[in-house]
């Protein structure tokens, strides 16, 4: 990076101004210091480490279910805590989607667990969300020695939920991409293909679930993170609507397009969680909903709408999904999304990259240092001087934005559902979307992949990844349902339904290459 760009990310003061908005719901850092919270190590077979590839995961409880066997004494807190441990230490040396461990609070934790509605079960916390006295560095080499002294709102609900966390699981430099590659603590590995990604940003709690470490971990959608690692591992994945679920951080942005919830194994796990942490809810009680019996109409659009084109797999697979609602008695119409795809993308990606300008701010500040790739990987730098060069048509992207939540509800009228693929290719090789890539390849890579989740980002509608679709070779493809703003429920129903009809929890990680 040259002097003069380093001067343009630091000194451009009308830019910067424009960033306000989104520079305010970015991440407030703490001073650097020890995040550890354990006091006493607890002795036990399990905290010894086993070398790598030498326990394969075997089949584990759901959430609900080890909630179950917590109430009926079957199990302890702890009996779970250090079983997850346990497979933790043996696999994650293969898939590497653990940032930072707090084992050791973990174990001292179960001895007395907390209650709540999933009180004493083990998880994960993505590595965008301040929890109290972790480490919080957002995938990213500026922010090492970050340890918040406070949670964000989501990890309150959590936390009120009662959940052991085991540490904080992998993600992109501050969720940037649909990969998990970053240059803080490598590639993570997708358990089904370890020589695959497991997507983004969400990649290292998809990784951890889908290797049954845990039975659900903490995600996040800001522009498909939570459905994209979903359809790569083989998990549910939904992204609630706006507005459903506290906030990651305290600010509101001009467009709010991220949410968070969970990856899961199961869908009841998911249906729990989001009951137990919809705003308003009673964290005490953890509700599961039922499969509907209503038939409904899904528009079925599976050509993307940027004119990237799916894999033979995928594109096999997602009609065998449209197929698979028409048996089950829905009615499936041939749909196109009504909307300029090119326009929508380019409007999209500029307040992508106005987050990432507003992240290389402050973590500048942060560091000390300016924007540069001693402290920025090379994608986050490349999105920020892309807004750069384009910082005053800001005003008129954002109101572009907002004005597509309304055409997007306005196609309901005629349908109750729609159906795309998940993304448009089965998980890509390791290194295709790797940030310190050539960053024009990288950006082909990445909107093709990417291709179908971004316009629920902006309409704030509710949209899921469900696993039931597989390729020749075994690796998973996501079918993803997408309603309006209060759908929530809507899908969770049909996505019982489908689960019913075509089981995948028995689909377990292989931990090889192709």
């Amino acid at each position: 990076m040259t002097d003069t760009t380093r001067r343009r990310l630091l000194k451009n003061g009308a830019a910067l101004a424009a960033l306000s908005p989104l520079a305010a719901c970015l991440p407030t850092p703490s001073e650097p210091g020890n995040g550890s919270t354990a006091t006493t190590p607890i002795k036990d077979a399990l905290m010894t480490p086993e070398p790598s590839g030498t326990l394969m995961p075997a089949s584990i409880p759901d959430g609900v279910e080890q909630l179950r066997m917590l109430a009926s004494g079957e199990t302890t807190s702890l009996d779970l805590t250090q079983a997850a441990i346990g497979r933790a230490r043996a696999l994650n040396p293969d898939i590497n989607a653990i940032v930072n461990d707090t084992f050791e609070a973990a174990l001292e934790q179960a001895i007395n667990p907390p209650e709540g509605a999933f009180g004493g079960v083990p998880t994960f916390i993505k590595d965008l969300l301040n929890w109290k006295d972790v480490p919080a560095e957002f995938g990213s080499r500026a922010f090492k020695g970050n340890v918040p002294d406070f949670d964000a709102p989501f990890a309150e609900s959590w936390r009120g939920m009662g959940v052991i966390s085991l540490g904080k699981s992998t993600t992109p430099e501050e969720g940037l991409i649909s990969s998990t590659e970053p240059l803080s603590s490598g590639a993570t590995r997708n358990p089904h293909d370890l020589s695959r990604i497991p997507g983004g940003s969400s990649g290292g709690a998809a990784a951890l679930v889908a290797a049954r470490i845990v039975p659900f971990a903490h995600a996040s959608d800001g522009g498909g993170s939570i459905r994209i690692p979903a359809a790569c591992c083989g998990l549910f994945g939904l992204k609630p609507s706006r507005g459903a679920m506290p906030a990651s951080r305290t600010a509101p942005a001009p467009i709010s397009i991220s949410v968070n919830h969970a990856v899961t194994l199961t869908v009841r796990d998911s249906a729990a969680l989001y009951a137990a942490t919809t705003i308003g809810s009673d964290a005490g009680a953890a509700r599961i909903i039922e499969p509907s019996t209503q038939r409904l109409k899904i528009a079925y659009a599976p050509d993307p709408i940027n004119g990237a084109s799916l894999d033979s797999e995928t594109r096999a697979g997602i009609d065998r999904t449209a197929q698979l609602c028409r048996d089950l008695g829905h009615e499936v119409i041939d749909w196109t999304m009504p909307v300029d795809g090119v326009e929508f993308g380019d409007k999209f990606l500029m307040y992508w990259a106005a987050g990432a300008a507003a992240f290389a701010q402050q973590a500048s500040q942060f560091s000390g240092k300016p924007p540069s790739p001693e402290i920025l990987e090379p994608w986050t730098l490349g999105l920020a001087m892309q807004f750069m060069r384009r910082a005053a048509e800001i005003e008129d992207v954002i109101a572009y934005l907002k004005a597509f939540e309304g055409v997007y509800h306005s196609w309901f009228s005629d349908f109750d559902l729609i159906l795309t693929p998940t993304v448009a290719t089965v998980a890509p090789k390791i290194g295709e979307q790797a940030p310190d890539g050539d960053f024009d390849t990288v950006m082909e890579n990445v909107l093709n992949f990417a291709a179908f989740t971004s316009p629920m980002n902006v309409s704030g509608a509710a949209s899921m990844s469900v696993p039931i679709q597989w390729s020749s070779d075994g690796l998973p493809i996501g079918s993803m349902f997408s309603g309006k703003i209060g759908d929530d429920q809507k899908l969770l129903e049909l996505a019982y339904e489908l689960e019913q009809a075509q089981p995948w929890i028995d689909r377990m990680p292989t931990f090889k290459s192709s």
